[in-house]
């Protein structure tokens, strides 16, 4: 199965704050009162919403208050294989284990 990605980071970011403003309204928080319960600042919040630019750690507080934090713990889980003929099936099951270290390139 072919899987076309047509995400890019411009495109998430556009994404991620569109989202995030509209759970906001949708629990009916102004702006100022979402800086308030997160812990991060009105500025960084009203720039996350213009521009998309935030730390990670801001964003995970807003993700906290906004009720959606457990949405990022599944950010680069390993996926399962799907294979779809034994020939895929016999070159997976032949691949050398998972590294624990990276090297240099």
């Amino acid at each position: 199965m072919l899987n076309i990605n047509l995400s890019t980071p411009s495109s998430m970011i556009q994404t991620l704050k569109d989202k995030f403003k509209e759970k906001r309204l949708s629990l009916d928080l102004t702006q100022e009162g979402l800086a308030n319960k997160s812990g991060v600042s009105l500025g960084s919040l009203k720039r996350f919403e213009g521009s998309g630019q935030i730390s990670l750690e801001s964003l995970l507080k807003l993700a906290l208050v906004l009720e959606c934090l457990d949405d990022f713990s599944a950010i680069a889980d390993k996926r399962d294989i799907q294979v779809h003929s034994i020939d895929e099936l016999i070159k997976t099951t032949s691949m050398p284990k998972t590294k624990k270290r990276g090297k240099i390139k």
